[in-house]
């Protein structure tokens, strides 16, 4: 789920990227040098070897202790991004010492040299808050190894005026990268105080070392939300019992933060046979911490004592309004249904429209199982929220389901289970689940439940899985999970994406009929808990990040520009001044 006022946490992402091996960065900077060393060689005016000490040297000290200089105050930085940062450095003022000026006004090099160290270490400055350590002063050091060897070499060169008017510039750049710094960090640190330097330390730390600092930046974002979740336990003669639940909170943010595994946790911790659908709820209900899992299953675990088991359940059967699809089915006093609007795009349903289905559903049943099935991915777009033309099918679709099933004639019911490992990967938009299959037979109508460990399904792949079941079964319904294990790069990487339904199709048939061969007369109790002080991102949290966020966007180009400029003319006065 997203929207144009929606944070995309993944977005963070231009902070990622892989580095080149540490060797080819060094063979660009000893090119470029020996370049340099070569041109001044050809042409009498030029500074021998300048190539070699003015820039190939300070990268080469400042690759070689830019990483234990980080490490010493407990941060990381890999040794490719170290000679990358050093080759960028090089390049940077290569650009501006060897600028075209020098072509006009003669005499210009050493003023151009010492500004091309300034920048060199306001940028080496800004990249290592950045990537490394929010903290400013903890990375004054690292940063300036490169500009420092720099002015060194420049002052065996040009002179030891040269020395203090470099440093100068040091100091004129470097107040300036700090107070960009200041002025960009601002409006989050008064609005939500949090620092967007450490927050992208920690982002970049998760995805590297797999750090959860990310959950203290929600925490302190956060809010707590009572909701409930509904239930179907299942006993099964001569088999492991199974369960149906379905959180109406969110599977996210990404990876492993928040409740970004939130099915995996609780399945391991319900049983084997534990099915964990996804229910109505949108970005602003991503757990903080991995942590309030526990109160979730909790609840759900207190739910199951004193049950009254039933054994029997009706037929399966299709309702529909709009462009609102329900697959809807009574076990016990237990109504489950399954909503899609595949082929159309089917995305997250903001928390306010299932309660209102599950409150018009208890008039008439002791339980209502509402699951999204999430499975008609076009693009990332936003969710449905209340009022909405979309959300109004549902609850009308919904009604008609109840309607529709009410008073349905019900019989003994078999229930079958599978859990089918499949060979592909998060990056391929699966999860740790896999594909799950319960099947409940009624009488001569088997209902097959396939549910996804994924972030949604690619558009049409779902048409094309019940093309191929449809004859194993007589109904089924494809599912997702909203799993976020499978968001750490990219918003968009639904089920089917980078794996085609072929490729997938072996796996979920053969689950759906390990599931119908599994069948076991069953009873089943359905429960609602309510998960009581859950800490979630909070309602609208994430539309005022966004907000803040795009107002710092509007203005971070012209600022930094505005700065940059500034410390030149600045650079041009006290070259005026001091030389």
């Amino acid at each position: 789920m997203a929207s144009d006022g929606d944070v995309k946490i993944e977005g963070l992402t231009r902070f990622l990227f892989t580095a080149p091996s540490w060797r080819r960065s060094l063979a660009i900077i000893l090119i470029l040098g020996f370049v340099i060393d070569g041109a001044g060689l050809r042409t009498e005016r030029a500074i021998h070897f300048f190539g070699t000490f003015g820039y190939i040297l300070p990268a080469l000290i400042s690759f070689l202790l830019t990483k234990p200089l980080v490490e010493s105050f407990g941060k990381r930085i890999t040794w490719n991004r170290s000679a990358l940062l050093a080759m960028a450095s090089v390049v940077f003022g290569v650009i501006v010492s060897l600028s075209p000026i020098l072509l006009v006004v003669r005499g210009i090099f050493p003023l151009l040299f010492a500004i091309s160290l300034g920048l060199i270490f306001a940028i080496r400055l800004l990249v290592l808050v950045a990537i490394a350590d929010f903290r400013i002063s903890r990375m004054l050091l690292p940063a300036a190894t490169q500009s420092l060897v720099g002015v060194l070499a420049g002052s065996i060169f040009f002179g030891l005026q040269f020395l203090s008017f470099a440093l100068v510039l040091h100091l004129l750049f470097g107040s300036a990268i700090i107070l960009f710094i200041w002025l960009v960090e601002r409006p989050l640190k008064r609005n939500f105080h949090i620092s967007a330097l450490n927050f992208i330390n920690a982002f970049i730390a998760h995805n590297t070392d797999g750090s959860k600092q990310l959950e203290t930046f929600f925490r302190e974002i956060g809010e707590e939300v009572y909701v409930p979740q509904a239930s179907i336990f299942f006993r099964r003669d001569g088999g492991n019992p199974a369960v149906l639940t379905v959180p109406n909170l969110h599977p996210g943010p990404m990876g492993e933060i928040g409740g970004g595994n939130l099915p995996l946790i609780i399945h391991d911790a319900l049983g084997k046979d534990t099915f964990v659908a996804h229910g109505c709820a949108t970005h602003d209900f991503n757990l903080v911490s991995s942590s309030e899992v526990d109160k979730i299953i909790d609840a759900v675990r207190k739910s199951e004592s004193g049950l009254e088991y039933t054994a029997t359940a009706g037929k399966s059967c299709r309702f529909a309004y709009g462009s609102v699809h329900v697959l809807a089915q009574c076990i016990g006093d237990t109504l489950l249904m399954v909503a899609t609007r595949a082929p159309a795009m089917t995305e997250d349903i903001d928390y306010p429209i299932g309660l209102a289905i599950m409150a018009e559903g208890r008039q008439h049943f002791g339980h209502i199982a509402f699951i999204d099935a999430h499975n008609s991915m076009v693009d990332v777009t936003s969710p449905v929220m209340p009022a909405s033309l979309t959300a109004y099918e549902y609850m009308r679709a919904s009604e008609r389901a109840m309607e529709g099933c009410r008073g349905e004639e019900e019989g003994v019911f078999s229930v079958g289970v599978s859990h089918v490992r499949v060979p592909f990967t998060r990056e391929e938009g699966f999860g740790d689940l896999g594909i799950q299959v319960l099947v409940v037979r009624v009488g001569n109508q088997d209902t097959a439940y396939v549910l996804f460990d994924g972030n949604n399904m690619a558009s049409g792949v779902r048409e094309v899985i019940r093309e191929h079941l449809i004859g194993i079964v007589d109904e089924c319904e494809v599912m997702t999970t909203d799993s976020h294990v499978v968001n750490t790069i990219t918003g968009k990487n639904p089920v089917g994406y980078r794996i085609s339904a072929d490729a997938m199709l072996p796996y979920i048939i053969d689950g759906v009929k390990q599931a119908v061969d599994d069948c076991r007369q069953a009873e089943a109790a359905g429960s609602t808990a309510w998960c009581e002080g859950i800490v979630v991102f909070g309602s609208h949290s994430v539309s005022q990040l966004a907000s803040t966020v795009n107002a710092m966007l509007v203005y971070i180009a012209p600022l930094g520009l505005a700065i940059t400029l500034f410390a030149f003319l600045l650079s041009l006065v006290a070259y005026v001044v001091l030389v």
